[in-house]
């Protein structure tokens, strides 16, 4: 059989095992294949390992090793109990491909449960079969490195299976001296191996690739792993506190010093160039040197070596060097998202040695922050090459933040620029003008004030002169710059845009957009088209990629998709918005605005480019709010919303609400017109509740759905059938009657019981009739009863008003439309009414102060603060990083104890409830309604027609609820004269 029909037969079996293999992967099931019979997994389980062994090729082996993680994931251990003792006889086996596949296996049996916390398979595995791993990894050290790739391939995989196994705990096993002691060893020695030439490829490209070189980037980043995750006893979240805290002393104290010490020694034979390290392994030492600063064990080790490292191993990083030129030259848009932008470029050892700087001169500031700066004046004095130049003002730019707010430095910072920086606009150098810009642009961002405007001026005409330069990075560099110098290059950006789909200029375009209102507004539909244009070529070659993707992918290969124009894309519809936000007081170019906007919606949404449905639902939400209209060519919107939600995007329920939200508010008129579209949205909320693909917070977005339609749709409701025998107002009661149980949120309980009395609201009579002919007209009004007498359970203002206006309703009623299981408790009303009136004032006084903190907020320019520590130097540091891995640890502490909680069947629903918040951006037809006034008109038509009822309600009032209906009816007295006096 030759290899092609081979790897075929590989990639199918690993596709089908995937898809098949039990009942658990229906979800991945095609209609027309079976679950794999058992005695075929049987056969799977009892020949797979051997068919490791033997698999001719590297690619039909990867397969295989895949199959067996998904086999391993569903049958280790209940259906498989001897899957560890067969992997044990390969390891022990005198046949190297034996050997080979028992490490694979391995690898396989961890990977496939790596990410379950407190996992019993993972200990188990590490207990039986780690001791063999590194005794057969120690063994092949005892080799000198050679060309030959068994030794150093099966060694990358013992590594790399034991970092596996580390991602979410550390065993007990690994805890022990048994096994930390013996794998440290095996760590150390693969990191101090010298690997002689003649082992690895001459091109660094491929040695960087090598067997011998991927078992060394495994090492660095075990031992990284092991210190950043569970052995710094200074950052250990608390939540870790009690598993981890005695490992992490032991392993500051013994493992720590000697890692550091290492890993100084590697760094020393490089920047002396007796040695080589790869990319990776560099990445790995800054970020072992990074963790190293804030503890202070490690801080008094490390610091001595700091100003060695930064000339040495940090300034060559940020040098402008061979590699930089020849991607400047060879590919200046990759060269410009790797400088420019953090996340294209974050596990370099560019990004990491940034970042080390970044730690020295927060966590460290008063011993390292000022010899920092004197290394870049000393090479900006000395004459230095341009390359070094360039470095040094790279440090610069990377450090502005910080000497900004450094209280000797930020004086100093506008000479520095005039001195080191300004003259490089006129370099030779395109690089050095590259950087010149950036420097200019950061202390600008940072809050550099100019003290003249000739000194101001100089800059912007060199950064404005930089945006005609021939070399492409120096007009992006420059194009940032202008941002941060406020001034209008809309069309340069655009240009810019267009040429690069560059994400990062998106928000130059933005400043410029927020800072230019005015002047936009004559510009604005050409400027809006312009952008349209940009997005549309944009998603037109996403739209190209998925496709060409489609029909090349299968699940062995997933290539990885060029994410740079979705993203551009997603910017370029930021910026749309902007403008949006800055024009809305001009409802005329606004709706020129719309008209040139909807087109890239609707191919969006037909083309179903799901990542950018965020961006898409967002706009149609801004244009239909701040028109406070539905323009006709909004609706197919509409439309195309309903059918994908039912098809392609029912989990996109979030992003859509406040859009449909929208088109029930202000397009109410022409709803009511359509019964089709009534239908759509009755059965947006209905599939909302009733799918199993939805989750809580999505029956939370379809119960305000189902609300807006309530309020805004007066009269429509329950003259549309949804079917031939049941009205609309039916399916919203009894959809929500058949949640009042099952809702285990706080959020959804309150949003599911407000569908119901919108219902109330809506048609009173109506509604209790068809909650008395479920029988469940009782149960909904003591849950009402339960949230207007419980703890803050109508939290909300809105929450408030809708039940005083729904329970006005009521009282409103006539005796006979009362249905006799709920004529007892009808005097009870009025108690209710007044409990809520008690709450009522608070409630708004809080979200008066709510939007007003919010307005406070607005106004406050959002810079991210840059830290310094000037304080005591030699202690540990606990920085917004350490703060940041504490939150997470405790919530996942708190999720994992709740899981475990679901498990045995203790956790109560609600235990532990979400604060639900005011919406301050919530519209609602209630806001114009005042209560008071609505209560007064209720309980005078109460008493006049049911006074019966009347007297036992009012008979039953305490002293404090007298005075509180007397309050009330004066306020509502007040609220009734004020437009007559007005």
């Amino acid at each position: 059989m030759n290899s092609a029909t081979r790897q075929a037969c590989s990639v199918w079996l690993k596709n089908r095992v995937f898809s098949n293999y039990s009942v658990d992967s229906t979800a991945n099931r095609r209609p027309d294949q079976a679950i794999i019979a058992d005695s075929d997994r049987e056969a799977l389980r009892t020949h797979i390992l051997r068919l490791l062994a033997t698999s001719p090729s590297r690619s039909i082996n990867l397969q295989i090793a895949s199959t067996l993680k998904n086999i391993v994931a569903h049958d280790f251990p209940d259906r498989w109990p001897t899957f560890l003792q067969e992997i044990k006889v390969l390891l022990t086996s005198s046949n190297i491909r034996d050997v080979h596949a028992g490490c694979v296996a391995v690898l396989e049996g961890v990977r496939a449960f790596r990410f379950r916390p407190r996992n019993p398979m993972i200990p188990q595995i590490v207990q039986e079969l780690f001791p063999v791993l590194v005794n057969i990894a120690t063994q092949m050290l005892q080799t000198p490195p050679t060309a030959a790739a068994e030794i150093p391939t099966m060694l990358h995989l013992i590594l790399k299976t034991y970092k596996t196994s580390i991602v979410v705990d550390l065993s007990i096993h690994q805890q022990s001296q048994d096994s930390l002691v013996p794998w440290g060893k095996l760590f150390f020695a693969v990191v101090n191996l010298q690997i002689p030439p003649e082992a690895v490829p001459n091109d660094e490209d491929e040695r960087e690739n090598s067997e011998w070189w991927r078992a060394k980037k495994w090492a660095y980043g075990t031992l990284g792993r092991l210190f950043h995750k569970f052995g710094n006893p200074s950052q250990l979240p608390s939540a870790m506190q009690e598993q981890y805290s005695s490992f992490a002393q032991h392993f500051v104290t013994h493992f720590a010093p000697e890692i550091l010490r290492t890993y100084l020694n590697q760094v020393e034979l490089f920047v002396t160039n007796q040695t080589w390290l790869s990319k990776k392994c560099q990445y790995q030492i800054f970020q072992f040197f990074t963790e190293c600063i804030k503890p202070k064990s490690t801080w008094v080790l490390l610091k001595p070596s700091v100003e060695r490292l930064v000339s040495s191993f940090v300034f060559p990083q940020l040098s402008f060097n061979e590699t930089k030129q020849a991607l400047w030259e060879g590919d200046p848009v990759e060269y410009i998202r790797i400088a420019v932008d953090e996340y294209e470029s974050f596990a370099t050892p560019v990004s990491a040695a940034t970042t080390f700087l970044f730690s020295l001169a927060s966590n460290r500031t008063k011993s390292t922050f000022m010899p920092i700066l004197g290394f870049i004046n000393t090479v900006l004095r000395s004459n230095s090459a341009p390359s070094q130049r360039f470095g040094a003002l790279n440090m610069t730019a990377a450090l502005a933040p910080w000497m900004m707010r450094h209280p000797d430095v930020k004086g100093n910072v506008e000479a520095f620029v005039l001195q080191f920086v300004t003259p490089e606009f006129t370099s030779p150098e395109p690089y050095l003008k590259a950087i010149a810009c950036e420097v200019v642009g950061t202390v600008t961002k940072s809050g550099l004030v100019w003290s003249n405007e000739e000194h101001l001026n100089a800059n912007f005409r060199a950064v404005a002169a930089a945006l005609d330069d021939p070399e492409l990075p120096v007009r992006v560099n420059a194009a940032l710059a202008i941002t941060e110098l406020v001034t209008v290059h809309e069309s340069d950006l655009l240009k810019l845009i267009d040429e690069t789909d560059l994400d990062i200029l998106n928000r130059s375009m933005e400043v410029m957009v927020d800072a230019f209102q005015t002047e936009l507004l004559p510009v604005a539909a050409q400027l809006t088209q312009r952008l349209c244009d940009s997005y549309l070529r944009l998603a037109k070659e996403t739209l190209t990629q998925e496709e060409t993707d489609a029909e090349q992918i299968n699940l062995d290969s997933i290539n990885d998709v060029d994410d740079d124009k979705t993203f551009t894309a997603m910017g370029v519809a930021k910026t749309i918005s902007t403008i949006i936000t800055s024009i809305e007081n001009s409802v005329e170019i606004l709706a020129q605005v719309q008209e040139v906007v909807i087109p890239i919606i609707l191919f969006t949404l037909e083309n179903k480019l799901l990542d950018l449905f965020d961006n898409m639902y967002e706009l149609v939400d801004s244009l239909t709010f701040r028109l406070r209209s539905i323009a006709p060519n909004m609706w197919p919107i509409f439309e195309q919303t309903y059918k994908l939600f039912k098809s392609d995007a029912i989990d996109f329920l979030d992003e859509m609400l406040p859009s449909l939200d929208n088109f029930v508010s202000y397009g109410g008129e022409v709803i009511k017109g359509r019964p089709d579209y009534k239908h759509m949205l009755v059965d947006i909320y209905t599939t909302s509740i009733s799918s199993d693909q939805l989750g809580e917070n999505d029956r939370v977005n379809g119960s305000k759905l189902a609300e807006s339609i309530l309020l805004n749709l007066r009269g429509s409701v329950d003259d549309l059938r949804f079917n031939v025998t049941v009205q609309s107002l039916q399916v919203f009661i009894s959809t929500a009657l058949s949640q009042l149980d099952k809702a285990q949120t706080a959020s959804l309980r309150l949003a599911n019981l407000e569908v119901l009395i919108n219902a109330v609201l809506y048609n009173p009579s109506a509604a209790l009739r068809i909650m008395e002919s479920s029988g469940k007209a009782r149960t909904f009004f003591d849950r009402w009863f339960a949230a207007i007498n419980g703890d803050d359970l109508l939290p909300r203002v809105h929450d408030k008003k809708l039940s005083i206006l729904a329970l006005c309703s009521l009282l409103e009623l006539a005796p006979t439309a009362v249905p006799q299981s709920l004529q007892s408790g009808w005097p009870g009303i009025l108690g209710g009414m007044l409990t809520i009136f008690k709450d009522l004032p608070k409630a708004i006084a809080a979200r008066k102060v709510l939007e007003e903190s919010l307005e406070d907020s607005d106004d406050d320019e959002l810079v991210e603060e840059k830290i310094l520590n000037l304080n005591e130097e030699e202690e540990d540091v606990w920085d917004e990083d350490s703060a940041y891995l504490e939150l997470l640890a405790n919530e996942g502490a708190r999720l994992r104890e709740k899981q475990e909680k679901v498990a045995d069947g203790e956790y109560e629903s609600g235990s532990e409830d979400e604060e639900i918040e005011e919406e301050l951006g919530y519209i609602s037809p209630l806001d114009s309604v005042d209560p008071y006034v609505s209560f007064k008109q209720a309980l005078t038509t109460f008493q006049m027609q049911n006074g019966s009822s009347y007297q036992a309600a009012t008979t039953v009032l305490t002293v404090e609820q007298q005075t509180l209906l007397m309050e009330v009816m004066r306020m509502a007295e007040l609220s009734s004269t004020a437009p007559a006096q007005a």
